[in-house]
């Protein structure tokens, strides 16, 4: 034990030494060399579009931004778009289990400055969410081209579910042809393929992991005084990704992708409390086979002043198997089946117009039609389809009042029809811009943001699920100032900001029902984040970040007052090394001072996570690459959920991959 802690507190120490090392490093220009497969190079001003919906430089945008190049993730080692933004200063990251599992409806959450409901997922510019619900772990690292994030708050722009941030994942227009596959242990087996040219590309990515022992484990009863404990082990995990990509010209694009994942759960008494629980240990509780299938299909336009988009998304999930065990300790043998399917279709267009030399306006609207499906099955009690319609109509002025200082004022209404209960909302947005020089500028931002309830949340199909037809919708006001700098190699970013959400949706779990219920509580959060990166010398790159927070929560269920949520510090660093054939990349994020925050009984502390990757590859030639992926490369076993079931992460694990460009 010893050991591991000297060894946890040394890639803590490598993560953050850096800073003092980059900063002696020798100012000078970094070149490409050719004739290697590796570059020696470092971007350290990228342009970002998701954040006022014109390419901006990076530090001339009046946000709290990020952007992940397809080289940033390919170095830090990530298989999936989860994986690449779990690490990120500023985000926290929960999982069901190894290799991107999904519990069903439960999937992984990324959660922003400490809201976990309020991500709002884009792919090419378009809502890829099912109920507020995402699937970031089937999108494969491959086929990524750069992500760009927006913390603070988006609805302005993007309306509904864009209350902590925008995540807008853009995929490769051009694949390569390449093959990849992949062995490790646990059963790892990973394979790729995607061909193409400038016109058509197409993509196959499948990936297996075979069990992780331990993967959960939750008291029964959830919460009040528990009778006993149940270990959940998950296998067979395995997803897949097929589609492809047309270019039809060089303004208007295709794209269409399937995603399926399937996962098996067996749940155990692991512990009792209570004679009758300690007779059950080692007996099975319940098992449960959960499969997602999701298609998505974009057709997306673009030229100098018109953008226009049409989606269409569409996803089944299904649960089924056996519960052996009831809450109290009963034996019983019933079978559970659960499924729904969610579909999306819509369109979003927006038109610019330059206005002389200081003037820029956008306006837009945007249609979508939503429709959910309780799909019959035994467990499903509400065999319903649901429809709604949400409009929005959405405009942004940006004035350049003089050289030093720019305005940028936002509107949105958005409404919806064709529902039982209708939501209409209007919000605004003002950022301000002061440029101290041409890479130091200071910004201040007030935008305001929402969240429409769901039918799934109202309306959830399975027996465990109460009906909550009064949802209302969330509100939420974001307050932030900041600081941007580029100098010397050096990529400087400071936020301070204060969030308060009203009537944010959660859901409840109730213990003498054994359902929950979602409801409406009060949040807030008041916080700091600071981020470096840094290009050094001789092939040496860094980055570094510090999030201090205080995430808090006002539940009425509970009637405790204000209780936090989440961790208060987390602490972000990368080292990254690129010698001419090699290139090596070590990552880590650490959240500390945190709590468990279970349905009906008072907030307590747990253990901080530290999640660590590593990766080195070996380029032999322009057309071959060996790659060796390590994850969770201290072995520690890390609680990665805030609520009353323990998640914890997978043990260490590697992946040996071979590539070839054909």
């Amino acid at each position: 034990m010893k050991k591991k802690r000297w060894l946890t507190a040394g890639i803590i120490l490598a993560l953050s030494a850096h800073a003092p090392l980059a900063l002696a490093a020798e100012d000078g220009t970094l070149e490409r060399d050719d004739s290697t497969s590796t570059v020696d190079v470092y971007e350290m001003d990228d342009t970002i579009v998701t954040a006022t919906r014109t390419a901006k430089k990076d530090v001339d945008v009046p946000a709290s931004t990020m952007v992940l190049t397809a080289e940033k993730i390919k170095e830090s080692g990530a298989t999936n778009a989860a994986e690449a933004l779990s690490q990120l200063n500023g985000f926290t990251y929960k999982s069901f289990g190894a290799n991107g599992a999904s519990m069903g409806t439960m999937n992984n959450e990324l959660g922003i400055r400490g809201n976990r409901n309020g991500t709002l997922v884009l792919v090419n510019g378009n809502p890829v969410a099912w109920r507020t619900k995402y699937n970031l772990e089937m999108i494969p690292a491959q086929n990524i081209e750069r992500i760009e994030i927006v913390k603070g708050g988006g609805s302005v722009l993007y309306g509904s579910e864009a209350m902590a941030g925008v995540v807008n994942i853009i995929l490769k227009k051009n694949n390569p042809n390449e093959v990849t596959v992949g062995f490790g242990n646990y059963g790892q087996q990973k394979y790729d393929l995607s061909v193409g040219d400038e016109i058509l590309g197409i993509h196959l990515h499948t990936d297996k992991w075979d069990k992780q022992e331990g993967a959960s484990f939750s008291n029964v009863p959830t919460s009040g005084t528990p009778k006993g404990q149940t270990r959940t082990d998950v296998h067979d995990i395995d997803k897949l990704n097929f589609g492809f990509n047309w270019n039809i010209n060089p303004r208007l694009q295709m794209v269409y992708d399937f995603f399926k994942t399937e996962a098996d759960y067996q749940r155990f008494v692991s512990a009792g409390y209570n004679n009758k629980f300690k007779r059950l240990i080692g007996e099975q509780f319940n098992n449960r086979k959960y499969t997602t299938e999701q298609h998505v299909t974009q057709l997306n336009y673009k030229d100098e002043k018109w953008k226009g988009n049409l989606y269409w998304n569409t996803g089944t999930v299904e649960s089924e198997g056996r519960t052996y065990l009831s809450s109290s300790g009963g034996r019983i043998d019933t079978p559970y089946n659960s499924r729904e399917r969610n579909t999306t279709y819509g369109f979003d267009g927006q038109r610019t117009w330059e206005i002389g030399e200081k003037s820029t306006a956008i306006l837009g609207i945007s249609g979508q039609h939503e429709v959910y499906q309780a799909l019959p099955a035994i467990s499903t009690t509400n065999v319903k389809d649901y429809m709604r319609n949400n409009w929005g109509i959405f405009g942004q002025w940006e004035q350049h009042f003089d050289e030093k200082n720019t305005g940028i004022f936002g509107l949105r209404e958005t409404w919806t029809t064709g529902a039982a209960e209708n939501y209409n909302n209007l919000s605004g947005s003002l950022q301000w811009l002061h440029k101290m020089n041409e890479n130091n500028n200071l910004y201040a931002s007030i935008n305001q943001s929402f969240i429409m309830p769901t039918f799934a949340q109202m309306f959830p199909p399975s027996n465990n699920g109460n009906p909550a037809p009064d949802l209302k919708p969330q509100y939420g006001i974001n307050y932030e100032i900041g600081w941007k700098q580029n100098h010397n190699h050096h990529n400087w970013r400071l936020a301070v900001f204060h969030t308060e959400i009203t009537d944010n949706i959660t859901a409840k779990w109730e213990d003498e029902k054994s359902s929950y219920t979602y409801t409406n509580e009060d949040f807030r959060n008041t916080g700091v984040e600071l981020s470096c990166d840094i290009a050094g010398t001789n092939g040496w790159s860094y980055q570094y970040g510090v999030t201090w927070q205080n995430p808090e929560t006002k539940s009425e269920v509970k009637n405790l007052g204000w209780e936090r949520t989440q961790g208060k510090l987390q602490l972000t660093g990368g080292i990254t090394y690129k010698k001419e054939k090699w290139t090596s990349s070590l990552s880590g994020s650490y959240l500390c001072s945190r709590v468990m925050n279970p349905s009906g009984d008072p907030a307590y502390a747990t253990k901080p996570y530290f999640l660590t990757s590593w990766r080195t590859s070996y380029a032999p030639d322009k057309n071959t690459e060996v790659a060796l992926s390590v994850d969770n490369i201290l072995d520690r076993k890390d609680n990665l959920s805030h609520s009353s079931s323990y998640y914890y992460s997978a043990p260490v694990n590697y992946l040996l991959s071979f590539s070839y460009k054909f």
